[in-house]
């Protein structure tokens, strides 16, 4: 495999954490799809080619924050959606459950930059029009989850 088919937006500058974002999801779509213990599908995807440029770290928060908390964040998301959890792909399943996770743990990350991310993440390896639905439903979420940083940003 070259580097060109690594990624699916190689020409891309990717910050460590974006590349701990892009590995993040596809452990969660390998979760999503096979069941397997978190433990087994970090140790698949640190395995990976090109993960030592990823911040290691945020990956295994992210993976396993997520997956720990998977319940609760499809509980917040579940109200934002037009159809079944069942019904998502599994990448806007992913992007959605590490864009919750991230809005919800992370408030020191603006929640702008979260669902750039999941926008791009979507853009990268989901389908055509995924981003959009993502972006909207993130939005919500956000001001659901972050009000005050919202409502701040829509005063400006």
């Amino acid at each position: 495999m070259t580097d060109k088919t690594t990624h699916a937006n190689p020409s891309k500058n990717r910050t460590p954490r974006h590349r701990a974002r892009e590995f993040a999801l596809q452990g969660l779509y390998q979760w999503l799809l096979n069941n397997e213990p978190s433990s087994q599908v970090a140790n698949n995807i640190r395995s990976a080619h090109g993960f030592d440029k990823a911040d290691g770290e945020y990956f295994s928060s992210l993976l396993n924050g997520t997956i720990t908390t998977s319940v609760e964040l499809r509980e917040s998301i579940t109200p934002l959606i037009d159809r079944s959890i069942a019904e998502l792909s599994p990448i806007e399943h992913g992007v959605l459950l590490l864009g919750a996770f991230e809005l919800k743990n992370h408030p020191e990350i603006p929640y702008r930059v979260v669902i750039n991310e999941a926008v791009e993440l979507t853009k990268s390896f989901g389908g055509i029009d995924g981003h959009k639905y993502v972006n909207g439903v993130l939005d919500k979420l956000a001001s659901n989850l972050r009000p005050e940083e919202v409502g701040a940003d829509a005063r400006r």
